[in-house]
């Protein structure tokens, strides 16, 4: 199959890419054959290091407890960074000067600094400026250091998503007289959503991950934090990395799949699809128009 993009291989290129695909796997299986070698020497696949994960305290304990905190600061994060990055991106693109540049200006400031930078000065803000407890101030610092990095990324990517779509459809919306408004939560919103859903849910990824910064610097008891705990009681320190990775990989993978999932059926819906019509789509709405009749299901 031959596109603009993309030409098929021939049988020269089947066979040097299936060449590749054997080498690329034989190197992969001879460096995980490499790494358990060294953890055998090292004796890290001793029972006993693993054995405290296959007990209810190691999760109750510890793990549960600081995958709750990470889930709680992430999801907190999202709620706010979600809608703030869209109306700054939807600001940005205002025709309004007084609204546009200040909005630039918030985005271009809080992108272009490290998130974990943002967890530290609002750490402080928080200490010095307000009453919260020191038990609550690390939850707080973290969760405003995500919302004003990743509204910020978010807002580019609401932004690029508009921009993406085509011109004609602001214009027609022009025509038929709808306000800017209008034109942007009925018309070019619902359609970028699909456009945008791959970079959005990219961005929620990045902060659940980020939520480990505020365990290392600021002592926030998440994921990565109750690991280290774990593993000072059961000297297992390799094992506990591993099985905190794992957990965040599947937490991942699920956010990943449900974003996927979602924009599958976004896509499919009749609302927001951003769907072009075929040839045969336009003659058979065309003939209804002029009083034909629609072909149904038996009729094809």
């Amino acid at each position: 199959m031959t596109s603009v993009l993309y030409d098929a291989p021939g049988p020269k290129a089947k066979r040097r890419n299936l060449v590749f695909s054997v080498v690329f796997f034989a190197l992969l299986a001879l460096l995980l054959w490499w790494i358990w070698q060294v953890m055998d020497d090292k004796g890290q696949l001793e029972w006993s290091l693993w054995k405290p994960f296959t007990t209810s305290e190691a999760w109750t304990t510890y793990l549960l407890p600081g995958l709750a905190d990470t889930l709680k600061a992430a999801a907190l994060a999202m709620v706010i960074a979600l809608p703030l990055g869209a109306v700054l991106g939807i600001a940005r693109m205002s025709d309004h000067r007084w609204v546009r540049v200040p909005a630039g200006a918030v985005v271009e400031f809080f992108r272009a600094i490290p998130v974990l930078l943002l967890m530290l000065f609002a750490n402080e803000f928080f200490a010095r400026s307000t009453d919260v407890t020191s038990e609550d101030r690390p939850l707080y610092a973290v969760v405003t250091g995500l919302v004003l990095y990743n509204a910020s990324v978010l807002a580019e990517v609401v932004r690029a998503g508009i921009l993406s779509l085509p011109r004609g459809q602001s214009e027609a919306a022009q025509a038929i007289g709808l306000r800017k408004s209008q034109t942007m939560s009925s018309i070019l919103l619902p359609q970028a959503i699909t456009v945008m859903l791959p970079a959005i849910v990219s961005q929620l990824v990045v902060i659940v991950k980020d939520t480990a910064l505020g365990g290392v610097m600021l002592g926030f008891t998440e994921l990565l934090n109750s690991r280290a705990t774990l593993a000072a009681n059961y000297a297992n320190v390799i094992p506990s990395f591993i099985v905190v990775a794992v957990v965040f990989i599947v937490l991942n993978f699920l956010l990943t799949s449900f974003a996927s999932w979602l924009e599958g059926r976004l896509r499919r819906s009749k609302r927001g699809t951003g769907a072009v019509l075929g040839a045969d789509d336009v003659d058979d709405l065309n003939a209804g128009e002029v009083g034909g009749t629609y072909k149904t299901g038996a009729d094809q």
